[in-house]
This record gives structure tokens, C-alpha cells and sequence, in this order.
């Protein structure tokens, strides 16, 4: 992202218009902006900010803050323009926030909502206009620039606040302040994720040797014998060399069971050669066996035999016959399917004659074909009068449509011209609902800038007022830790003042005789000094040093946690205040920041739920408006409907009036020509179903009689006296089936019988 050009008007400190060239001062890689308080250097930053995500940074816009500058002309509106490069497209974003205006009409000032424009320069050179919708704008920028606004105010501008803070932060305090500035909470998930791949690991290095161990108690279980030749594995899971202890006793089992698998294989083959011996003789002795039983069972068999055979002859005597009468089988069958016929026929005929009139009971074909053919020429003759009867019926049923038709019209029209009378009020409603959508997003907007603020406030507060106990901590413990560094060095000097005094005692220790002192240099000492009471010796000063050095240690970590402790209440009590001009009034409580919170959710949720009516009323005002327009062109459709319809209407009774006199002629004593045509169609068909049904009785009795002629001359050339004996004589498939089945069965086991006699 690169910044070309920014234009403040009445914005911060600045009361007319101020341009910032960036592309000139960066045209040395580097430029400092630099003043004295106030001059407005954060101002240029904040416009910055405003510009590309419409609020600036979280601190300045507190709750009540106005981006307006006090010094500007009451008819110069507050804007800010930043043209910039990002994502390859050069943009320019022009942004206004609510603010007051002096009235066009008359005194006083109006609310002038907050406005949003963005442009885009083509390759020619011009700039295309892109949206004029906040939320579009906010969306397209923050995708371009790749960050949120509190990301864009961590790693690109550093508030103040933080910036000092880290100053004179501790190394622990600046970590935490990086960290949470350039959020590398990351690292730190990476790190616990590390460790919990690590335990993972483990975890499966163990789970695996678990194994192992199992399958070496599996193979001790299999071995039996030869694995407890070898003593087993003491290693426990996770120990290292596990797996090679394991292979190495695997091994020597292993060779423990192939050694006694060979012996034990000798023992099974001795014992198998003898088992063969013993099967060899056990079965000849069952083979003898069984030639004797079955050259017993031959006899049998033979015996039952010789005694069925009176049994079979008769079956296959039988079953000639059955197949000699099979040849009258087809004769049989159309004889018996002519009677059935002709019997049919007789039926269909009687009920064909029972609903003629008694002069036809007995009429032949040709007469009956014959009324048939005349009342048929008559019925043609009806088609005219029926078509003409039909049209009539049809001239009707469109009247009564033309009807229903103008009663729709004519209620439609009436529908028509009251809503028509209600229009310009419900199009007054529907704008007074759009224009009521459209203030309650700009207070919205108002208001989510204002909610931010009020809930960093109420957390500050909280913090705030839970510090406020560390403070008072802290500063007890820096008095304890002042009251045991004066005691410590107090002891500590009382040590060194007594040990002074002693000296000379523990320089005479150190005294042998012959050698020169330390401190004349004679090798006489005639009178040592000797230790009184109350001696200090230096290792008890030294130790009384140390104590007294860590008593100061800890006074200094007292003095420097209240620092930080009363640093961290102090951002706090700040971040809590704010930057009204009226904090000065109080501080304000947590309580009221929570009701001031609160207040600003229900008005926040409020005007949103309002705002969010802003589509459905407008789509509702595009609807009306059609429905308007589509009303109008109904009413004039339907008038234009009413007039056709009154032209066909009398065109209908000419045509009725022509045709009744038609249908008046050719209807007879009948109702009507359909009544009429129908008496006669029902005529015809029972006349032509009986001319049928006599042709059909006449044509099955010739067939019976045909077929009686070929069955007695097909039972006479088979043998039988008649074609009852014929009959009687049939058996069907399942029958002689069963029969073969019984001779094959004799004829097979007897050829059985005289095979095991040859054997």
C-alpha cells in the first residue's frame, strides 16, 4: 500500500484545509513528521486511519468525541480525502461523519448524516465513481489492504499510550505488550503443540513395546518347554533397547522349539508307519466282510423280484395300451372343445334374442341384417340435427362464460378503483417508512462508534478497580521489605562495629611463633592478644552482609512491582476516563459505565432493528408502485373486455335461434336429437349382436357335427369299439410316468441282481 495524497478539512486541530504530498516527501525513502504538542501530527495519522476503515484508532474515538474541529467555519463541512495505491488500483476515498450543518431555511443547524465515497482511476486517466455504501467500502478496502482496523493500528501505527508503556516496561511487561501488539500467542500454541506431539509420541513408543511384550508372552506361551530353556526379558515399555533384548530371547526359543519339534517329529513318524500296519490288516478283514454280506443281500433281492413280477407285467401291459389310446387323444379333445362351443353359442344367442320384439324371436340373419342396414341410414341422417344440437348447447355454455366473465370484470374494476382511491396515501406511508429506516442506520452507525469505547472504558474500569488491591498490597509489602532492610543493615553494622573492636584478637590467631607478624613484622610475640567475650569472627559478618544485601534486593523488587503495579492502575484509571473534557468531573464507577453500556446496546440494538427495514420498505414501495401500475392497465383491459364481450353476446342469440328451429324438426317425439340418436344406436347394436350371435350357433353346430365324425373314425383305426372305450382307456403324462417309472425301476434292479450273481 502506498499513500499519494491527503486532504484534511475541518478535521482535529486543523480549521481549514490542509493537503499532505506523500509521493514528494517520500521521494527520498523516508520522511518524519515532527512538532511541537498539538501541531497535529496524530491528527495526520488519525485521518489516515478514517480514511480507509471510516473510525480512528481505539483510544481517541471515545464516547461523546467529535472528529470536527472547533476552530472551523460553521458552513465548512468536515472531509477527509486520501488517494493511495493498493492491490495494484490507484482509489480515492472521500469520507464525511455526521455532523451539524446550519439550515438552508431559517436558524439553527440540522444533523448532516455521515458520507462515503470511493473512486478508482482508470488507464486513461479518469476516475470512475465505485460506491457511495459504507459497509461496501469498509469491505472492498479491507479486503485490498489484507487487515482489520485493530490490526492495522497494532503493526502499522503504534498508539501512543502503548509506545510509552513499552518505554518503561521490564523485560517481562515488554513481552507481553509485543505479544499482545504483534500477536504471538501463535508461537506459544505452536510450542504446546510441539510438546503435545512429543507426548504423543511417547505415548506410541510405550503402546509399541506394550506389544512387543505381549507378543514375547504369546511366543513363551507357545514354546512351552523350550521357551522357559531361556529366561524372558526384565525391560520394561518405554526403556530403551527393548526391541533387541526381545529378538535376541525370540532367537534363542526359536531354536530351543525346532530342536525339540525334531525330536517330536522322529517319535510321530515311528508311530505313524505303525499305525499303517495296523490300518493295512484292519482293512482286508472289513473288505471280507462285506463280500459276504453282499452276496447275501444279491440272494435277497432275487427272491423279492421273482415276486413283483406278476406286479410289473400288468403295469407294462398297461401302459401300452394307455399309449395306443394317446392316437384318439387329439380327436377327443376338438369334439370336446366343439361342444363346449356350441353350447356357448346356443347361450350367447337366447341372450342375443330375449330384449327383440316378439315378431323377431325367430327371425333369421339376413332379416335381422337387414332392419339393421335401415335404422343405421336413419341414425346418419340425425348427425346434422345432433351436430346442430350440440353447437347449442355450446352457444350456452359461452353465454354463461361471457357472464361469469363480465361479473369478474366488473368486480375487478370495482377492486380497481378503491385501492386506486387509497395510493397516495400508502405511498406517503412507505416513503415515511424509508426515510425513518434510513436515520436509524446513521444513529446506528453513531452508535457503534460510540459502544466500542464505553465497553474498553467499563473493562478499564474493572481492571482498574481490581488493581486498586494490588496497589494497596504491593505497598504493604514494600514497607515490610523497607522495615527488614533497615534491621538487616542495622544488625549487619552492629557485627562490624564488634568485630573491629576484636581484631586484635583474630589477627593474634593467626600467629606462629617464629615467623614474622602481618602487621609489625617481629617474630616475637611475648603477648598475644586473646578473644573476649562477645567475639565476632568474618564469617558472621559476612553471612550478616549477605542477609542485609537480599533484605535490599527485595526492597528493590517491592519498590519496582509497586511501580508497575501503580503504572498498570494508572493506564487503567486513564483508559477508564477517557478523553472527555469533562472527565475531570469524577471517576466514574464501574457501575456506570455498565449502565452507560447497556444504554448504548439497547439504543445500538434498537436503531438497528430499525435500520434494517430500509430494504423491505423499499422493496415494499417497488411492489406498490407496480401494483399500481398494473391496476390501471387491469381496469383499462377490462373495459375493453366489457365491449367485445356485448358484440359476441348478440352474435350467440342469432346463432341460437337459427339452430333450435333445425333441432325442433329432427327430434321427433324425443327429448332431444341425442335422446333420439341414442334409441336408435341401441337399436342397431341389438339387432347386429343378434344377427351375430345366429351366424355364430350356426357355424359351432356345423363344427360339432364335423368333429363327432373324425373321433369315431379315429378310435375305429386304434383298435376300439367306441370312443367311450377310448377314453376310459387315456391316462395323462403324470400317469404314465409313474408307470414307466415302475417298469424302468423292475427291469433295473432285476439287471442289478444278475450282475452281483456274475460277480
Amino acid at each position: 500500500m502506498r499513500l499519494h495524497r491527503l486532504a484534511l478539512t475541518a478535521f482535529g486541530p486543523f480549521g481549514a484545509t490542509q493537503e499532505v504530498d506523500f509521493d514528494a516527501l517520500s521521494s527520498a525513502g523516508l520522511f518524519l513528521l515532527h512538532g511541537p504538542t498539538g501541531a497535529g501530527k496524530t491528527s495526520v495519522l488519525d485521518a489516515v486511519c478514517y480514511a480507509l476503515y471510516g473510525a480512528v484508532p481505539g483510544a481517541r474515538q471515545s464516547p461523546g468525541a467529535t472528529l470536527r474541529s472547533d476552530h472551523a467555519p460553521a458552513d465548512l463541512p468536515t472531509e477527509v480525502l486520501l488517494e493511495l495505491t493498493v492491490g495494484g488500483r490507484r482509489l480515492e476515498i472521500t469520507r464525511s461523519p455526521a455532523q451539524p450543518r446550519p439550515k438552508r431555511r431559517g436558524d439553527g443547524f440540522t444533523q448532516e448524516k455521515a458520507q462515503s465515497r470511493l473512486r478508482e482511476r482508470g488507464p486513461e486517466g479518469g476516475w470512475k465513481a465505485l460506491s457511495k455504501s459504507h459497509q461496501e467500502i469498509g469491505e472492498e478496502l479491507v479486503q485490498l489492504i489484507g487487515m482489520s482496523r485493530d490490526q492495522f493500528c497494532q503493526v502499522v501505527l503504534l498508539p501512543q499510550g502503548d509506545f510509552a508503556r513499552f518505554l518503561r516496561a521490564d523485560a517481562e511487561a515488554r513481552g507481553k505488550l509485543l505479544g499482545r501488539l504483534f500477536d504471538t500467542r501463535r508461537f506459544a500454541a505452536v510450542e504446546e503443540r510441539l510438546a503435545e506431539l512429543r507426548r504423543g509420541a511417547e505415548a506410541r513408543v510405550k503402546a509399541g513395546d506394550e506389544e512387543i511384550l505381549a507378543l514375547a508372552q504369546r511366543i513363551a506361551q507357545a514354546g512351552g518347554p523350550a521357551a522357559v530353556e531361556a529366561p524372558q526379558p526384565t525391560v520394561r515399555a518405554g526403556e530403551p533397547g527393548l526391541a533387541e533384548v526381545v529378538l535376541e530371547w525370540a532367537a534363542l526359543a526359536r531354536s530351543a522349539a525346532r530342536e525339540r519339534l525334531g525330536i517330536a517329529g522322529a517319535a510321530v513318524a515311528a508311530a505313524e508307519d505303525r499305525r499303517l500296519v495296523a490300518a493295512r490288516t484292519l482293512e482286508a478283514e472289513r473288505e471280507l466282510a462285506r463280500l459276504q454280506e453282499r452276496y447275501a443281500e444279491t440272494l435277497r433281492r432275487a427272491e423279492e423280484l421273482e415276486a413283483r413280477r406278476p406286479e410289473h407285467e400288468a403295469c407294462q401291459e398297461r401302459l401300452e395300451r394307455a399309449r395306443t389310446a394317446d392316437r384318439v387323444a387329439p380327436a377327443l379333445e376338438l369334439c370336446e372343445e366343439a361342444e363346449r362351443e356350441y353350447r356357448a353359442a346356443s347361450d350367447a344367442l337366447a341372450r342375443a334374442r330375449a330384449p327383440l320384439p316378439p315378431e323377431l324371436s325367430d327371425a333369421g340373419a339376413d332379416r335381422l341384417a337387414e332392419l339393421e342396414r335401415r335404422f343405421r341410414q336413419e341414425l346418419y341422417a340425425l348427425e346434422a340435427a345432433r351436430a346442430a344440437e350440440e353447437r347449442s348447447a355450446r352457444i350456452d355454455e359461452e353465454r354463461d362464460l361471457l357472464d361469469r366473465e363480465a361479473r369478474a370484470d366488473e368486480e375487478l374494476i370495482r377492486d380497481a378503483d378503491a385501492w386506486l382511491a387509497d395510493w397516495d396515501t400508502t405511498r406517503t406511508a412507505l416513503k415515511a417508512r424509508i426515510d425513518a429506516a434510513q436515520e436509524a442506520a446513521t444513529r446506528a452507525e453513531q452508535l457503534a462508534g460510540l459502544l466500542a469505547p464505553a465497553r474498553r472504558r467499563l473493562d478499564a474500569a474493572r481492571r482498574r478497580d481490581a488493581l486498586a488491591t494490588d496497589v494497596r498490597q504491593a505497598e504493604r509489602q514494600l514497607t515490610a521489605a523497607r522495615e527488614q532492610a533497615v534491621a538487616t543493615r542495622e544488625f549487619w553494622l552492629e557485627l562490624k562495629e564488634r568485630r573491629l573492636r576484636g581484631i586484635a584478637a583474630e589477627l593474634a590467631a593467626a600467629l606462629v611463633a617464629g615467623e614474622p607478624c602481618t602487621v609489625c613484622g617481629s617474630a616475637e610475640h611475648p603477648a598475644p592478644a586473646s578473644p573476649g567475650d562477645g567475639h565476632v569472627d568474618r564469617a558472621t559478618e559476612e553471612r550478616a552482609l549477605t542477609a542485609q544485601r537480599s533484605a535490599e534486593e527485595a526492597r528493590a523488587r517491592a519498590e519496582q512491582q509497586l511501580g508497575l503495579v501503580r503504572e498498570r492502575y494508572a493506564a487503567a484509571e486513564t483508559e477508564a476516563l477517557g478523553e472527555q473534557p469533562g472527565s475531570a468531573a469524577g471517576t466514574p464507577t464501574v457501575d456506570g459505565l455498565r449502565t452507560l453500556v447497556d444504554r448504548l446496546t439497547d439504543e445500538h440494538a434498537e436503531a438497528h432493528r430499525l435500520a434494517a427495514a430500509t430494504n423491505p420498505a423499499r422493496e415494499a414501495l417497488t411492489a406498490a408502485e407496480r401494483e399500481h401500475a398494473g391496476r390501471l392497465a387491469q381496469r383499462q383491459e377490462a373495459g375493453e373486455r366489457i365491449a367485445a364481450r356485448t358484440a359476441a353476446r348478440e352474435a350467440l342469440d342469432s346463432d341460437q335461434a337459427r339452430l333450435a328451429e333445425q333441432i325442433a324438426a329432427a327430434r321427433g317425439e324425443s327429448p332431444s336429437v341425442a335422446a333420439h340418436a341414442e334409441r336408435l344406436t341401441r337399436r342397431v347394436a341389438l339387432l347386429a349382436g343378434a344377427a351375430e350371435a345366429v351366424r355364430a350357433e350356426q357355424d359351432a353346430d356345423r363344427r360339432r357335427k364335423e368333429a363327432d365324425g373324425r373321433l369315431s373314425d379315429a378310435a375305429f383305426r386304434a383298435g376300439f369299439d367306441t370312443p367311450r372305450a377310448a377314453a376310459a382307456t387315456l391316462l395323462d403324462a403324470a400317469a404314465q410316468r409313474d408307470l414307466q417309472h415302475r417298469v424302468d425301476a423292475w427291469q433295473a434292479e432285476a439287471a442289478a441282481v444278475a450282475d452281483r450273481r456274475a460277480e
